[in-house]
């Protein structure tokens, strides 16, 4: 998934004025009749909801608008140079980087901004004439087109995040609970990009569900795929941590087999506090995998363990679809 990119953008200059004068038979002493210059082309950047990558902008260097022609004879009017207009997907936001600073947020569909104006055109030599100056030699330049060097970055935008470890499982429930078809395999980093889904409730919408590829102890550091894809969570309004028993700890019994979990919990927030300690204010969920893999016992000890700990958690199955119906009823009350 191609989620940034920079170029450089440069609006059109505006065209010149002309210096022209009234040539006719009859009219010996023309006055100036020079026509003013064309606006230059601007540069408009633009949200596509069908879009859901910055791939056309891999390995563009730059985009320029075309320059406003010059002003004719007789007041001709020189030709506008038309803008152009930059398409990205609902989510992506613009830094100029100069300066340092974002230009927009592109979060709503259809939304648009000048990134960079044209320039305007310059006056022809019909605008100077006087009493005193009945034949104007001049004509204003046009002025020139904005430029800058931008760098976009693609957020998506989802109501809620999953996030955990490698195996978790998350792409197998974003596949029950939605429509998305996410590759599915049991080795680590099946998924190599964001995947969304849109769970259905009775808001005719849905919910937006992102499944952020997986985490490893030391991601923050740059280990596994690091913290590449986390930015793509920073929307969402809930996060659900995933957690999962390893096949070394479904021998664990009692508090150790809760324990393993939670530890593996407190490792997400950790990665993801390096990454930005915001992520640790939104609401979360924490839901435990595989349900299938262990026993009842286990399953109590969880519950128990964790209630200890002041928070809840849902156990499920995503492969036998066991306890789904709680877990979307959750995430209906959570995103209000």
């Amino acid at each position: 998934m191609i989620d940034e990119a920079r170029f450089k953008i440069k609006a059109g200059h505006g065209g010149s004025g002309r210096v022209s004068f009234r040539r006719e038979k009859y009219v010996p002493k023309g006055g100036p009749d020079g026509g003013d210059g064309g606006k230059g082309g601007s540069v408009y950047i633009k949200a596509d909801a069908n879009l859901n990558t910055l791939r056309f902008y891999a390995g563009k260097d730059r985009f320029e608008a075309k320059d406003g022609v010059m002003g004719g004879g007789s007041k001709e009017h020189g030709k506008d140079a038309k803008d152009i207009v930059l398409t990205v997907p609902v989510g992506t936001i613009v830094y100029d980087i100069k300066t340092k600073q974002q230009l927009v947020d592109l979060d709503k569909p259809d939304m648009q901004f000048c990134l960079a104006k044209g320039g305007e055109g310059g006056r022809g030599n019909w605008h100077f004439r006087s009493s005193t100056n009945t034949t104007p030699r001049f004509a204003e330049k046009g002025t020139l087109g904005e430029k800058k060097k931008i760098q976009l970055k693609l957020k998506v935008l989802a109501h809620i995040g999953l996030v955990g470890f490698p195996n978790a499982g998350k792409s197998t429930l974003l596949s029950v609970l939605t429509s998305a078809k996410p590759e599915i395999a049991n080795y680590p980093f099946t998924t190599l990009s964001p995947n969304l889904g849109v769970v259905k409730t009775a808001d005719k919408d849905g919910l937006i569900i992102a499944d952020i590829p997986g985490l490893i102890e030391g991601a923050s550091e740059g280990k596994g795929l690091g913290t590449r894809f986390l930015k793509h969570i920073e929307r969402c309004k809930l996060l659900v941590y995933m957690l999962y028993p390893e096949d070394d700890n479904l021998e664990l019994h009692g508090e150790k087999f809760a324990r393993a979990l939670w530890k593996q919990k407190q490792k997400l927030k950790q990665e993801l506090e390096i990454f930005n300690p915001k992520l640790l204010k939104l609401p979360s969920l924490t839901v435990v995998n595989k349900k299938d893999l262990f026993n009842e016992k286990q399953t109590q000890t969880v519950e128990n363990f964790f209630k200890t700990k002041k928070e809840d958690v849902t156990i499920i199955s995503a492969v036998i679809k066991e306890n789904l119906e709680t877990l979307t009823h959750q995430l209906q009350i959570l995103c209000k």
